[in-house]
């Protein structure tokens, strides 16, 4: 049986998707379970906030690709005659892992894109090479969760619509969806759910066309689960009014788009959408680079770090927020007790 996979998508970036992934991680570990992040994200953010530069360097060198020390060694061998290479994970700690990120693995992306349609047609021996490479990143994740003895797996992907992220969300059970309150946040649900729905329907075709498979394929069920906004900060160029202007139409957008609701009623702000609002998560602007220097989560930094204070207050209520919306979500995947 798979481990589920949560993945948090959208293709307008600036919404503190990764920050959110990684806290995520933190707390979902903190409150008993076992954790695999992983980074499919070209940009490799995620990894940057898990792992120092000296610990980041070695494996970004590590030039042998039967080592897997980060997700692109891990498949890279299928874009020459070689298989997937088991992850050698990162231990953050002794209930949370990571598969790291890589920067070269926008380089795969052709790799992904040139098998996509490959996997419609041909004999089924001609099958087996696409369904191993589109399905490489949920094969290397269930390896890892495997390894770890996971509960579950939390990825963080780029703000785009190509092909890794196509893969990615072929793996994927669950999604949530971080937003910003600003048009381009809107736009991007408008053109996520008919993404979503356009691959779902294209993965099962493909499904269906190998009908005797040679290994485990992923549903590709794609889930929504529900929005997380990112909470207004006090910007002289950007209003209270202009905040609400654009926050307050999120939920509309977010049934229509997200789940084909397009009868309502809808709440009027994301505070009364109980069905789809997960949380509102503060910005913690000074908090930010104290928990960044010190590498570990704002809900975890004390006076040693710089937080007194206010700024240990701001910690204390963080860790709760975070723990609400942990729990909200292992309620909604039906993730069972730690």
């Amino acid at each position: 049986m798979s481990v589920p996979v949560l993945t948090f998508f959208n293709n307008k970036g600036g919404v503190g998707k990764t920050s959110l992934v990684y806290h995520l991680a933190w707390m979902l570990s903190e409150i008993g379970y076992r954790v695999l992040a992983c980074d499919l994200d070209p940009q490799a953010n995620l990894t940057a906030a898990f792992l120092d530069e000296e610990q980041l360097e070695k494996r970004w060198n590590q030039g042998n690709d039967a080592s897997g020390q980060t997700i692109l060694q891990c498949v890279r061998p299928l874009a020459k005659v070689g298989d997937i290479k088991d992850p050698t994970l990162a231990k953050i700690t002794s209930t949370l892992n990571l598969i790291p990120g890589d920067l070269a693995l926008a380089g795969f992306e052709d790799t992904l894109s040139s098998e996509w349609p490959k996997a419609l047609g041909g004999s089924t021996s001609e099958l087996y090479r696409p369904f191993r490479i589109l399905t490489a990143f949920s094969t290397v994740m269930q390896s890892g969760a495997t390894q770890m003895e996971a509960s579950v797996i939390l990825a963080d992907v780029g703000p785009n619509l190509g092909a890794i992220n196509r893969s990615a969300l072929i793996a994927t059970d669950h999604i949530v969806v971080p937003l910003g309150a600003d048009l381009f946040s809107l736009q991007g649900l408008r053109n996520l759910g008919p993404t979503l729905n356009l691959w779902r329907k294209d993965w099962r075709q493909r499904r269906d066309n190998w009908a005797k498979p040679d290994f485990p394929l992923p549903n590709g069920d794609m889930q929504p689960i529900g929005y997380v906004v990112q909470q207004y900060g006090v910007r002289l160029d950007r209003p209270v009014k202009a905040y609400d202007k654009w926050v307050n139409r999120i939920p509309e957008e977010y049934a229509r788009n997200l789940h084909d609701d397009n009868e309502g009623p809808y709440p009027a702000m994301p505070a009364q959408d109980e069905e789809h609002a997960l949380a509102t998560v503060k910005h913690y602007r000074s908090l930010v680079p104290m928990a960044q220097e010190a590498r570990k989560p704002i809900f975890y930094l004390t006076t040693a770090d710089g937080a007194i204070g206010g700024h240990a207050t701001a910690a204390t209520a963080a860790y709760q927020d975070f723990k609400v919306l942990a729990e909200k979500i292992v309620a909604r995947i039906e993730l069972g007790e730690a």
